[in-house]
């Protein structure tokens, strides 16, 4: 048993209390920002934790000061039995916060079980309303089931739905305005992500990237002016604004023209046990052999403070000495 009370701090004084698990690699769209069509790498099923291996690094994690919980890809609903994994990690001791990042397709079905587990929050990956542009990005038909997904996931019960939109540069400018017009709709709160190197296909350059300020003034033009929200968590990845006229909130998680590397609270877990300190770190610590080797809670308690503790200061995209990871996003998780 690891003793409680601890905080994850490393040598910059960020506080880590969030972790981000990965329970797959695999998914079941291939949008070209994220993964090659064909011929992506998996890792093989053995090398996958278990459920029982996810909980335990999750426990201990807690016992650490981790609070926060987001299950990710991969695409997580692609994993069998999901909704027990869902039920196990919503008990353990010190989590107050158990969320999942989709992309919709397998939700309709999913979304009662995941609610009935103790699932209360969902970030849904869509990126455009629009049919064509959909198959263009995603490489698939799916569109109709993301937004069946939706209107299940908000009929089983679940009031926090993000729809998270990555904003790339002449493709998605017509689908910015009708996204936030959806959301105030049907009480979503849509997140346009500023287009991150993290397709593993060398297709990222500044260029590409629809950046935050664009975002903003297009949504105030168009719709009414975005105040910035007062009292928002300054560690969560988006900046949240409120529309002026008072109908609902966007946010924008502008890694690439406003990092925010200088609050960053989170850890990830991938699917095949290694820890990362970053989204985009380079290193990263291999969990699943220690774990499997017998070690005890607290030398697993020691690993994770390790891990903290070599975190760097960020992430550098846009300067010289960046060097993009040697995982892409499907296999690090979201």
């Amino acid at each position: 048993m690891v003793k409680r009370g601890a905080t994850l701090e490393d040598g910059f004084g960020r506080v880590h209390d969030s972790l981000r698990i990965g329970v797959t690699d695999r998914c079941n769209i291939r949008c070209f920002y994220c993964m090659p069509e064909s011929g992506a790498e998996y890792a093989e099923r053995r090398e996958i934790l278990s459920f029982e291996e996810i909980e335990r690094f999750a426990r201990i994690a807690a016992e650490l000061g981790v609070t926060k919980l987001r299950v990710t890809g991969g695409e997580p609903l692609v994993r069998r039995e999901l909704p027990l994994l869902i039920e196990r990690l919503a008990a353990i001791p010190g989590v107050t916060d158990l969320a999942l990042t989709t992309n919709g397709v397998l939700l309709e079905s999913l979304a009662r079980p995941l609610y009935e587990a103790g699932l209360r929050r969902l970030n849904v990956h869509l990126d455009t309303l629009d049919r064509g542009r959909f198959r263009q990005i995603a490489r698939c038909d799916d569109l109709a089931k993301v937004l069946a997904g939706l209107e299940a996931a908000q009929k089983a019960g679940f009031d926090v739905i993000k729809l998270n939109a990555v904003a790339l540069k002449n493709l998605t400018e017509p689908d910015i305005v009708p996204l936030a017009r959806f959301g105030r709709e049907r009480g979503f709160e849509v997140r346009y992500i500023e287009f991150m190197p993290l397709d593993g296909q060398a297709l990222w350059d500044r260029g590409k990237v629809l950046l935050a300020d664009e975002i903003i003034a297009v949504l105030s033009r168009e719709i009414a002016p975005l105040v910035p929200v007062a009292g928002r968590d300054r560690r969560a990845p988006a900046t949240e604004y409120a529309f002026a006229d008072g109908i609902g909130k966007v946010g924008l998680i502008a890694s690439i023209s406003r990092p925010f590397c200088g609050d960053c609270n989170r850890l990830r877990l991938t699917a095949d046990g290694k820890l990362r300190y970053c989204l985009f770190a380079i290193e990263e610590d291999d969990v699943k052999t220690v774990m499997r080797s017998g070690a005890g809670d607290e030398r697993i308690a020691a690993l994770i403070r390790s891990n903290v503790a070599r975190k760097w200061v960020g992430h550098e995209i846009g300067n010289a000495r960046f060097v993009a990871p040697p995982r892409a996003m499907y296999s690090i998780g979201g």
